[in-house]
């Protein structure tokens, strides 16, 4: 793969020239920002997507708060997961950084042992896996929620090609074994998580986690339920007493 240059017959490098050749035309503000966003910024705004989708959840019907409420907390323990199994699967594979293997690229990042991947080794992106599994994982909670996130994981790819420190292949199996993790253990997960949510909500203490003030927890079945008579049987009632 190191002799290979842009225009090679390598689609993987061919496509890294084109999106990284991008940062060489563009202004140094954006590159600066494109970096910024990649290493940063979109992670960051997944994190406050998650949280926006929480506060909304707890609007909801106690049922389906709960259960969006477990499905949230599964994203960021699935997209955690899932950098632990990139973790070896990194090290066995052991593809070194396309700055490291091709000359002529304009690196933004100055890897290799940044952020959230402090390896000489690219595949898969640490980036593309953790914003992929918490999109994935947005998704199972909320559909409208989990499309923005999928396009924020879709940016994040982008913008790792364009800093020179992926290759595009690199991402693409980041968004596989991110989406992977999420909804292959998702049914597992969801089973374990949702009768500790039940629990949490019906807690007077930490209740508001899941359910908004005033959302009372419904009612369980099958039990009796007092009921006002109507108002001309209870005046027929009274007169009879009397």
């Amino acid at each position: 793969m190191a002799g290979l240059t842009t225009g090679g017959p390598n689609l993987d490098v061919s496509l890294l020239y084109e999106l990284n050749g991008l940062a060489r035309q563009a202004p140094g503000g954006l590159d600066r920002a494109v970096s910024l966003a990649g290493e940063y910024g979109i992670l960051l705004a997944l994190v406050l997507l998650v949280l926006w989708c929480w506060r909304g959840a707890r609007r909801q019907d106690e049922a389906t708060a709960a259960e969006t409420f477990a499905a949230l907390v599964w994203a960021p323990l699935g997209a955690g997961l899932a950098l632990l199994v990139n973790a070896p699967l990194r090290e066995f594979v052991g593809r070194q950084r396309p700055f490291m293997q091709h000359e002529g690229l304009q690196v933004l990042d100055p890897g290799p042992g940044i952020g959230l991947a402090k390896s000489p080794f690219s595949f898969v992106s640490d980036h593309a896996t953790l914003a992929m599994a918490l999109g994935v994982g947005l998704f199972v909670a909320n559909r409208k929620f989990g499309l923005i996130g999928i396009g924020l994981a879709l940016a994040e790819g982008l913008c790792r090609v364009y800093a020179g420190v992926h290759y595009p292949t690199d991402v693409i199996g980041g968004f596989a074994l991110g989406t992977a993790v999420v909804l292959i253990l998702a049914p597992l997960a969801m089973a374990l998580l949702n009768p500790v949510v039940r629990a949490v909500a019906g807690s007077p203490r930490v209740g508001r986690l899941v359910r908004a003030k005033g959302r009372a927890l419904p009612r369980a079945v099958g039990l009796a339920q007092p009921q006002n008579p109507p108002a001309g049987q209870l005046t027929q009632e009274s007169d009879l007493a009397a």
